[in-house]
Order: structure tokens, then C-alpha cells, then sequence
């Protein structure tokens, strides 16, 4: 099941002429080459702020955007952005967040931690 991506245009591309028109479009067909992604983070205790830096495979593919510790759910959590290339790969501990010079293995979630069907706000 792949991730469900955000279909919101924020440029209209309908307009006939605007610098970087060309790139926008180019953008739009191919997907972009970055995906916002959540993980759930193996954290002691610190939990991510933003701009910590995400690990795959020794190198640093990524940041963090947000994220902080889930009390209903009982996890770390955080969000950030991924290649495209990277963002189906829902191996447990494939990922690492690198937390106060510390990385801990995080694993990427394929649905939100918390009522993922939506069903507490339509009780």
C-alpha cells in the first residue's frame, strides 16, 4: 500500500506565463522529489525538536521537520522529509534520528499513530 500524498496546489498553474512556470509543471508531473514522512523514534530522553538530521544507511538523507513525544501513544514521534527513492522503505529500524549527537533507530509509519481511520472526531 503505498503512502497517501497531499494534493494540494499551492501555484496555479493555469496561469499562462510566470518565471518558473516550466519548473512547477516539470515538478507536478514527475511528484517531487522529497516526501513528508512521520516515524516513530526509539528515543531515551530527549525527543526531537526540528532540524535534527535523518540517517539511512550511514548517510544523512534528510531533517526533521517537527515532532515530541505522543502521550496517547506512548512514543516519540516526529516528522520530516525523505527522498522519494526512501519513502516506501518501512524496514523496522531502516532509519536513524540523530537526537543531541546520538542516533536512534526510528521506523517509519505508514499510518497516523493515533485514530488512523478517523473515527473519535465522528462519534
Amino acid at each position: 500500500m503505498p503512502l497517501r500524498q497531499a494534493s494540494i496546489a499551492f501555484v496555479d498553474l493555469g496561469k499562462p506565463d510566470f518565471i518558473g512556470r516550466d519548473a512547477a509543471v516539470a515538478e507536478k508531473a514527475s511528484g517531487g522529489k522529497l516526501r513528508r514522512v512521520s516515524f516513530a523514534v526509539d528515543a531515551l530522553d530527549a525527543d526531537v525538536l526540528g532540524d535534527e538530521p535523518i540517517w539511512h544507511s550511514g548517510n544523512v538523507i534528510g531533517w526533521i521537520t517537527s515532532g515530541g513525544y505522543g502521550h496517547y501513544v506512548d512514543r516519540s514521534l516526529a516528522q520530516g522529509y525523505v527522498p522519494a527513492t526512501l519513502a516506501e522503505d518501512l524496514r523496522e529500524g531502516a532509519f536513524e534520528i540523530e537526537i543531541l549527537g546520538d542516533r536512534r533507530k526510528a521506523s517509519m509509519l505508514r499510518e497516523p499513530p493515533f485514530d488512523p481511520e478517523g473515527a473519535r472526531m465522528r462519534m
